[in-house]
């Protein structure tokens, strides 16, 4: 069995090309449709995120198995892009390592931020639309499903993912949760309506808000947003008492100055009932002025205080580490000894049975010309079992060969020479 993988990562790739690169979901399929034509005897998947191109590949036979050369021109074609100018980006794998790459990539250890959860379901698509455009057999059903089990561990069985990096996560999870045991009954407002506020509706409603009111200066973008999260919307005049009405206020302008200075709260304070109240400014620059952290029942987080967390979460994932790369490391090691005696096996079948067509062809004919010579039984039970002695002696250094590197990167090779050397399933293709 032969395995490889060629691609571009953000590990050696800038941004500007992966997005040349990339491959919306019609392009894979068609990708994968002229690759099964240009290389009918591989299997394939092709992975395409904003992270990364990987094309995996799988055959039977390395004589009919696709260079590496010539899987990356085969993608970079597709595109219309210039060989020469990619290749020296590229990663090239063969064999165990593209293995333990596959199982690293969906474990997510090989992602720009290391325990997140979205590359594992970005895989899994990967896979299945391979397997809608009929790109993927046996093997590649194999390693695939292997590899999100690979993942399910490394999840299970240590907390790199456990740990939240995001900003708007670790707001929610990690600031919220200490001040509020449940959020169904509290007003929580956010502040603007962009790709942060966005993220943050979306923890909230995980831990169960309800009701929760946007304000953004254009309304419309509110409203389509309120729609999306059963929220309500209030027009930018509205800020300051909404503020004062709320529980909790999350802020993601992108606004140049402060939207919210400390004089016009504490006028709008002295104007409603006191009430306590968290700030989360997660805006760059601040939406909130800092003095407001000083008037009373008036809890103000900012961006920094959140970064703070956020990397003692990064650092404590990091320390995960090892025992998520052991884990990948014994799941490679495993998955290549199962497909050495997966494909050990048959080869060994068809040597066995080869070598026993002929050993009997050839003592029928012996015993046909000693027939005449009134042969008793048990001289022909001795020749059987000479015949069979010999056959098993001959036998034994191939297989001895195999069993003894059955988890080394030799064992593909071995087999591939045993199939020339015994020309072995030769007679099943030339009928």
């Amino acid at each position: 069995m032969h395995w490889t993988m060629v691609g571009w990562s953000h590990h050696e790739t800038p941004v500007e090309l992966r997005e040349r690169l990339a491959f919306s979901k019609d392009q894979v399929f068609e990708a994968l449709q002229q690759f099964k034509q240009r290389f009918p005897n591989s299997e394939s998947v092709l992975l395409s995120t904003c992270n990364r191109v990987e094309l995996y590949c799988a055959s039977q036979e390395r004589k009919s198995f696709p260079q590496h050369e010539e899987l990356c021109r085969f993608l970079t074609d597709f595109h219309g892009l210039e060989f020469a100018e990619l290749q020296p980006r590229a990663t090239a794998l063969s064999g165990e390592k593209s293995i333990h790459h596959l199982f690293t990539v969906a474990a997510s250890m090989d992602s720009m931020v290391i325990g997140e959860a979205q590359i594992l379901s970005q895989v899994k698509a990967a896979y299945e639309l391979a397997c809608r455009g009929e790109s993927v057999a046996t093997n590649m059903h194999r390693v695939f499903q292997r590899a999100a089990l690979v993942a399910k561990r490394v999840a299970n069985e240590t907390e790199i993912h456990q740990k939240r990096i995001s900003v708007p996560s670790v707001a929610v999870s990690e600031i919220a949760t200490e001040f509020f045991e449940r959020f169904e009954d509290k007003k929580i407002l956010l502040i603007g309506a962009g790709e942060m506020g966005t993220e943050t509706l979306k923890y909230l409603k995980d831990f169960g808000a309800t009701k929760m009111s946007i304000i953004n200066r254009s309304l419309e973008r509110a409203k389509a947003l309120a729609t999306e999260f059963e929220a309500e919307t209030h027009p930018w005049e509205k800020l300051y008492s909404q503020i004062m009405a709320s529980d909790m206020v999350v802020s993601t302008t992108g606004a140049k100055e402060p939207i919210v200075t400390v004089e016009e709260f504490q006028k709008a304070r002295s104007a409603h009932p006191a009430r306590a109240v968290l700030i989360l400014d997660l805006a760059v620059p601040r939406d909130f002025e800092a003095e407001i952290s000083h008037v009373g029942d008036t809890y103000l987080y900012t961006v920094d205080d959140l970064q703070e967390v956020c990397q003692r979460n990064i650092e404590a994932r990091k320390a995960e580490w090892p025992k998520a790369k052991k884990i990948v490391q014994e799941e490679t090691k495993r998955f290549l000894s199962e497909s050495s005696h997966r494909g050990g096996g048959s080869t060994i079948k068809l040597l066995r049975e080869q070598a026993e067509g002929i050993k009997q062809s050839e003592l029928d004919r012996l015993l046909n010309k000693l027939d005449a010579k009134d042969l008793d039984e048990a001289t022909k039970k001795e020749l059987q079992v000479a015949f069979d002695r010999l056959v098993n002696k001959l036998l034994h250094p191939p297989m001895q060969s195999l069993r003894e590197n059955a988890d080394s990167q030799q064992h593909a090779s071995l087999l591939d020479a045993l199939r020339r050397l015994f020309q072995l399933g030769e007679s099943e293709r030339s009928k």
